[in-house]
């Protein structure tokens, strides 16, 4: 779909593998969610057993906004939850080689909206929808979960627009927020990149992303900060990061868990930190913090196996 690589400091040399499905007996595979691009695909995993309705977790991948895919290996961790009754719908976007912010939102927003319009079909819960992911989908995720309602982040033109684009929890692994502070933050943590690989240059993710080097476009900027969207209510956030994140600056999740329970209160805001976890990290998918994860959304979405 698209022929950027991300640089090793960003995301993985190469793409990861895909993943292994070939046990989920009901699945549903590249069905588009939206006329416009050819990313603009999912994939359905059900429980091998239930009539449902389930409730769904809507995986999005990472991958500097530049690569990486629906069914690569990062989707196993989310794949834990057919476990527990979850269905999981694994989502492709738009990559910043094909279209510029907000077009990935777009997409996030339609495939959520595709979920809903298609409950019947699938037998999914229309009440516990949970958008999870890591980085570049860590930063999705965040946005599906702060800035329902905001016609600028939303196209309805992509389909269905009499279905909502909210979601009623958020698992966010090393998202970003505040592009323009992450080459400062990784300064303080004492974790900068040498020149070539980071934030504040205009072939980085996050300028890629947004058309120009960042530097020059606060303003833009700000219009991309999740931080921005933050209302006077919203799901509960899980928020996951590792402290020696070079890539994301754990500061990220911090400042933007604070923000979220100065507005939304504590009880809906979970901040966990990795200690000596780098990005992506593998202690991520380890079953006993997979599990955790599957507890918050156990927990908030009031499902009981």
């Amino acid at each position: 779909m698209n022929e950027q690589t991300p640089k090793p400091h960003y995301a993985v040399v190469e793409a990861p593998p895909p993943a292994d499905t070939s046990h989920i007996i009901r699945k549903f595979l590249d069905i588009s969610y939206a006329p416009l691009s050819p990313a603009q695909k999912l994939d359905i995993y059900l429980p091998d057993e239930g009539v449902g309705p389930f409730p769904v977790i809507i995986a999005i991948h990472g991958g500097a906004f530049m690569g990486c895919d629906k069914a690569d290996m990062q989707v196993l961790p989310m794949l834990e939850g057919l476990k527990r009754g979850y269905a999981v719908v694994s989502i492709n976007y738009r990559m910043s080689g094909e279209a510029q912010f907000p077009a990935l939102v777009h997409d996030a927003k339609a495939a959520v909206r595709w979920v809903r319009a298609n409950s019947k079909r699938y037998k999914f819960d229309l009440q516990r929808i949970a958008a999870w992911g890591g980085s570049a989908g860590g930063y999705l995720v965040t946005m599906l979960g702060v800035s329902a309602g905001n016609r600028d982040l939303e196209d309805l033109g992509l389909g269905n627009p009499e279905q909502p684009c909210h979601v009623q929890a958020v698992v966010a692994w090393y998202a970003p927020t505040n592009f323009l502070k992450m080459d400062e933050y990784l300064t303080e943590s004492g974790l900068l990149p040498p020149p070539g690989f980071r934030h504040n240059e205009v072939d980085s993710p996050e300028s890629l992303l947004l058309g120009q080097i960042i530097t020059e476009i606060p303003e833009k900027v700000k219009a991309a900060n999740p931080e921005t969207f933050i209302r006077s209510d919203g799901p509960p956030f899980l928020l996951q990061h590792g402290t020696k994140d070079a890539v994301v600056p754990v500061q990220h999740s911090i400042e933007m868990a604070a923000k979220l329970e100065q507005a939304w209160g504590p009880d809906k805001v979970k901040l966990e930190l990795l200690e000596g976890a780098e990005h992506a990290d593998v202690r991520f998918e380890t079953p006993e913090n997979v599990s955790r994860v599957l507890d918050f959304l156990d927990k908030h979405l009031k499902f009981t196996k």
